[in-house]
C-alpha cells in the first residue's frame, strides 16, 4: 500500500523505452497510464522530444524544470491531480497543442505566463475549477480551438470569444445566467465557410460565379444529409483528448 502510494518510480530506462514516433516524424515521449505521483527528473535528460504525455497519472505539480522542453509541440497533462501550473511553461514557445483538461486548477493559478504561447493553436481547460477566464488570454491570436466545458464560469470574456483565428469553442455545462446565454457562448463562433466580409455587389463575375457554386455546393450537401446532427461536433475538446472514452462523465472528477 505504501508502495502504491509513492507511485510508479521512471528510470531513464524505461522513459527511453517509452518514446514512440508520431505520425508526423517526431518523437513523442509517452508516459500516459503510468501511476506517477511526482514529475519524474530523469526525463530532463530527454528534454529534446517534440511531444510528452504524461496524462493519466497522479500529478499534483510540473516542475519549473519543464522549460528545459524547449523543442515540445505537444504537451498533454489531462486527468491528473494539478493544482497549479508553473509560469516557466510560458518559455515554451513552440508549444502549439495544451491538454490540462480534468485537473483541480483555479482560475488564481493559471499562470499570466500562459499568454506568451504565441504558437498555441489548442487548448483544452475542460473539466477544472474555473470560475473565470483571464482576459489575457486573448493575447494568443494563432488560437484555433479551446475547451472551457465543465467549469464554474459564469462568462466569457470577449477577448476570447473574438480571437482572430478561433473556429471551435466549447463551453457546455457551466453555469452561465440563463440557457439563452449558455447558447450564445456555446455557438457564438461561426462557420468561416458562411462569413462574408464584403457584399456581393462588390465582387466581380468570376469570384461571385465561385462563391456562388460554394455555396450551392454546400447547401446541396446539407440537403443530402438531414439526418445528420446540426449541432456542431468537437471531437478534440468534448473528451480529455482524440483517444479518450466516448463518455465524458467517466472522466469527471468523483
Amino acid at each position: 500500500k505504501a508502495k502504491g502510494q509513492k507511485g510508479k518510480k521512471i528510470t531513464l530506462k524505461i522513459a527511453k523505452n517509452s518514446i514512440r514516433i508520431s505520425f508526423d516524424g517526431g518523437r513523442r515521449l509517452d508516459l500516459s497510464k503510468m501511476g506517477i505521483t511526482t514529475f519524474p527528473k530523469c526525463i530532463l535528460k530527454l528534454a529534446d522530444v517534440d511531444e510528452l504525455d504524461l496524462s493519466r497519472n497522479m500529478l499534483k505539480k510540473i516542475p519549473s524544470s519543464i522549460q528545459k522542453f524547449q523543442k515540445l509541440r505537444w504537451l498533454d497533462l489531462h486527468s491528473n491531480q494539478l493544482e497549479e501550473l508553473p509560469g516557466a511553461i510560458g518559455t515554451l514557445q513552440n508549444l502549439f497543442y495544451l491538454n490540462i483538461c480534468n485537473n483541480k486548477l483555479t482560475t488564481k493559478s493559471l499562470p499570466e505566463e500562459l499568454n506568451l504561447l504565441k504558437n498555441l493553436c489548442i487548448l483544452n481547460l475542460g473539466l477544472n475549477c474555473l470560475d473565470s477566464i483571464p482576459t489575457s488570454l486573448g493575447a494568443l491570436k494563432e488560437l484555433k480551438e479551446i475547451g472551457l466545458f465543465d467549469n464554474a464560469l459564469t462568462t466569457i470574456p470577449n477577448s476570447v470569444k473574438k480571437l482572430p483565428k478561433l473556429k471551435k469553442l466549447n463551453a457546455e455545462r457551466n453555469p452561465f445566467p440563463d440557457s439563452t446565454k449558455q447558447e450564445q457562448h456555446s455557438n457564438s463562433l461561426k462557420c468561416v465557410e458562411t462569413l462574408y466580409l464584403i457584399q456581393e455587389k462588390d465582387l466581380c463575375s468570376s469570384c461571385l460565379k465561385m462563391c456562388q457554386d460554394e455555396r450551392d455546393k454546400l447547401n446541396k450537401l446539407k440537403s443530402m444529409t438531414p439526418g445528420l446532427s446540426k449541432k456542431p461536433s468537437f471531437p478534440l475538446l468534448l473528451t480529455p483528448n482524440s483517444s479518450a472514452k466516448d463518455n465524458q462523465e467517466e472522466w469527471r472528477l468523483k
